[in-house]
C-alpha cells in the first residue's frame, strides 16, 4: 500500500486487511485511518451517495462482502468553510515553514472545537495564526490536524498547512514511520520480573526490558467517552515502554512510544497493564501512592491535576522536501516538579 491518499483528487485509498469484518461499512471503519477524521455516520452516508468505488465502480450497499487486498477508493466532499472564529491565543510555535507547523501544546488546550469546548483551541489559535494558509481534508476546511493530543496532555504536535503537506503526513502515520516518545509518571514500576504482568493477554516483554502492550481498542460500551481494551472488534493497538526511573516501588517515569495511534492509547494500555498515569482521572483508577513510602512526594503525585503525560519527541520527513526533522520538548514545569517531589520524598 502506497498511502491513504490519492495524489491528484481529495480521495482516499483503503487497502482491506486480513482481520478486516466480512461487510463493506464495517471494514471501512475498521481500516480507514483515525487522522482521516471519517466518522461511521459518514462513511455511511458516502456508501449510499455512491462515494466508495471499487475498481471504477460505485459500492452502495453497505452489506456486501470484502475481501482481503482489496482497495476502496473513497471519495471526499470538497473542503466548506469552517465556522469556527479565529482567536488571537498564544502558541508555542517550534517549527514553521509553508507547508507545516510544529506546536508545543500546553496542557489544558483541547485540539479541536467540540460541544463544551467551542473556543480556546488550538484549531482556533491556528486560524488566526497562519489566516488562510491551511490544508482542508476532511471536509472542511480547517487547520489540517492529522493526530491529536488530549486536552490534559502537553508537548509536540505537527499541523499541516497544505493539502500536499496533510496527504504526506497522513501516510506517514498509517505507516507507522513517525517517530512519537512520551513521558508518563505511572503507578507501580512495570518490570518482566513481575508474574502478573508477565500473564497479562497482549503484553510482552522485549530485549532491553520494553514492555510491549499489543491490543485491540474500542469505545468503551457504557461511557462513549472512553476507549476499552477489546479482542474481537475495534483497532489494532501497539505501544512500547521503558522504565527510565524508578521511585520505590510506587512510581516510575516511564518512556512510550507509539507503534498506532489510537484515542487515549497510552493512558489505556498503561491502566490495561496495572500502572495507569498519576493523576488521570478516568483510566487511573483509585490508586494511590504511599506516604509511608514516598513522603512529601505522595502527597504531590495525589493531588496531580491532570494525567502526567507528555509528547516529549516527534520526528518525521517533511511530506515536501523529504528533509528528516526530529524535535523535542522538556519537560513542562508541573510534571518536572512531580518527579523532583517523588525522587526526594
Amino acid at each position: 500500500m502506497d498511502g491513504p491518499f490519492e495524489d491528484e483528487a481529495d480521495a482516499l485509498r483503503v487497502e482491506i486487511g486480513a482481520e478486516a469484518p466480512a461487510r463493506l461499512d464495517k471494514a471501512l471503519a475498521a481500516a480507514v485511518p483515525e487522522e482521516a477524521a471519517l466518522s461511521r455516520s459518514r462513511l455511511m452516508r458516502m456508501i449510499a451517495e455512491g462515494a466508495v468505488l471499487r475498481d471504477g465502480m460505485a459500492v452502495t450497499d453497505p452489506k456486501a462482502k470484502v475481501a482481503e487486498g482489496e482497495v476502496y477508493l473513497l471519495r471526499l466532499d470538497p473542503a466548506v468553510a469552517v465556522e469556527t472564529l479565529a482567536e488571537d491565543i498564544p502558541l508555542t510555535v517550534v517549527w514553521e515553514d509553508a507547508d507545516l507547523i510544529v506546536i508545543d501544546k500546553p496542557a489544558g488546550m483541547v485540539v479541536h472545537p467540540a460541544p463544551g469546548s467551542p473556543s480556546g483551541t488550538l484549531v482556533n489559535a491556528l486560524l488566526h495564526h497562519c489566516g488562510d494558509t491551511l490544508s482542508g481534508i476532511g471536509g472542511e476546511r480547517r487547520p489540517g490536524i492529522v493526530h491529536r493530543i488530549d486536552k490534559d496532555t502537553s508537548g509536540l504536535l505537527v499541523v499541516a498547512k497544505s493539502d500536499r503537506a496533510h496527504h504526506g503526513l497522513a501516510r506517514q502515520f498509517e505507516d507507522h514511520s513517525v517517530n512519537r516518545h512520551y513521558l508518563a509518571v505511572v503507578h507501580g514500576v512495570p518490570t518482566g520480573t513481575d508474574p502478573r504482568l508477565r500473564g497479562l493477554r497482549g503484553i510482552s516483554f522485549e530485549a532491553g526490558g520494553i514492555l510491549r502492550i499489543a491490543t485491540h481498542l474500542a469505545r468503551h460500551k457504557t461511557d462513549r467517552q472512553r476507549q476499552a481494551v477489546v479482542w474481537d472488534q475495534g483497532r489494532h493497538a501497539v505501544t512500547r515502554a521503558r522504565v527510565v526511573e524508578g521511585f520505590g516501588d510506587q512510581a516510575a517515569l516511564v518512556d512510550c512510544w507509539l507503534e498506532t495511534g489510537r484515542t487515549h492509547q497510552i493512558r489505556v494500555h498503561l491502566a490495561y497493564a496495572g500502572h495507569g498515569l498519576v493523576g488521570d482521572q478516568t483510566y487511573g483508577g483509585k490508586k494511590r501512592l504511599s506516604e509511608k513510602v514516598l513522603g512529601q512526594g505522595a502527597e504531590v503525585g495525589n493531588s496531580f491535576p491532570r494525567q502526567a503525560l507528555h509528547a516529549a519527541s516527534l520526528g518525521f520527513d517533511h511530506p515536501v522536501t523529504g528533509e528528516r526533522l526530529e524535535f523535542t520538548s522538556p519537560l513542562p514545569a508541573d510534571i518536572a516538579g512531580l518527579i523532583q517531589a517523588l525522587r526526594v520524598g
